[in-house]
């Protein structure tokens, strides 16, 4: 069933889990942040919110009210400084304090379809992620409207913002956090991680690197996919490379699956319909996992480095 709908669209991302995943190890390090995720996810519901789907290391939420979407989004952020202070309490490692909290909300109309939703909001709220500092909340001016006075006197204007692969400007407001070169958390001032600039993929004598300005793009045997692997194992659009929240973010569109295996690890992660993030290098199996020596396998290598040159279409 298809709706056409007005909605409050939120977004939250983590950031820091890369060093999350250098100091335990990609298997570790992507239960702890999928942990993460699904407990944030619960402040969702709490506020009268619909999860859309989560998004390797974020998620998507509608709300019928801006106000929802906003206690909701504070929640999120309340919920990870716990889970932080209890893991520090614990004795975690020094790469789960160091994870902080991005969310952004715009609101708008949307196309709710197949239990996913599409539409200019959806488009909003995922760009501010790329504008959002650690533990801050963006909002459009849209959303802003419909909270309460007294909630809006604590937001202050970053004035009209471009967004990538938008025309027109937003007009953008922030609630907490702050605009610098250092992430503040309850355990002292944590320096921001170089954020990856481009990923390189390779299969058999095929190698490209894209960087973010050339993404999405659609793994597969199709003729339309950015990066083809000509297999019959694999579907004509087997997955799709997204830039997401400062992440490289892998989706499985496929009916055989995509497996991943990061370097240093034996553990494969199974995506069927679902997301992961990519850090580091490993390899992505299309339709089979890479433990068997006859799957297609692509390998992968996230990059972050100035001088990357980026794949030229």
């Amino acid at each position: 069933m298809t709706r056409i709908a007005e909605r409050t669209v939120l977004f939250a991302d983590l950031r820091g889990s890369t060093a999350l995943y250098e100091s335990l190890g990609n298997a570790e390090a992507t239960s702890v942040v999928t942990h993460t995720i699904t407990a944030l996810g619960k402040a969702v519901s709490a506020h009268q919110g619909t999860l859309i789907k989560t998004l390797g290391d974020g998620l998507l939420a509608v709300f019928d009210g801006a106000d929802h979407a906003l206690a909701s989004g504070l929640q999120m952020h309340e919920q990870l400084e716990d889970l932080v202070s209890r893991g520090h309490a614990r004795g975690a490692s020094t790469g789960l304090r160091g994870l902080r909290l991005q969310v952004a909300i715009a609101r708008g109309e949307i196309v709710e379809m197949g239990g996913d939703c599409f539409g200019d909001a959806v488009n909003v709220a995922a760009r501010l992620l790329d504008h959002a500092n650690d533990n801050e909340t963006l909002v459009t001016a849209q959303v802003l409207a419909g909270i309460d006075d007294e909630t809006r006197k604590r937001f202050r204007s970053l004035d009209w913002v471009h967004l990538r692969g938008r025309a027109e400007p937003v007009m953008v407001h922030v609630l907490g956090g702050r605009r610098g070169d250092l992430a503040p958390t309850q355990f002292g001032e944590v320096p921001t991680t170089l954020e990856p600039e481009a990923v390189r993929l390779s299969w058999l004598k095929q190698e490209e690197v894209y960087d973010v300005q050339h993404l999405p793009l659609v793994l597969g045997r199709g003729p339309q996919s950015s990066f083809r692997v000509d297999d019959a194992r694999v579907s004509r659009s087997h997955c799709r490379l997204d830039w997401h929240g400062g992440s490289f973010l892998l989706t499985d569109l496929s009916y055989n699956g995509c497996y991943v295996r990061f370097v240093g690890s034996d553990e494969v992660v199974a995506l069927r319909r679902s997301s992961c993030t990519l850090h580091g290098s490993g390899v992505i199996g299309l339709g089979g996992s890479p433990n068997d020596p006859l799957a297609p396998c692509v390998h992968f290598d996230v990059l972050s480095f100035v001088d990357t040159v980026p794949h030229l279409s």
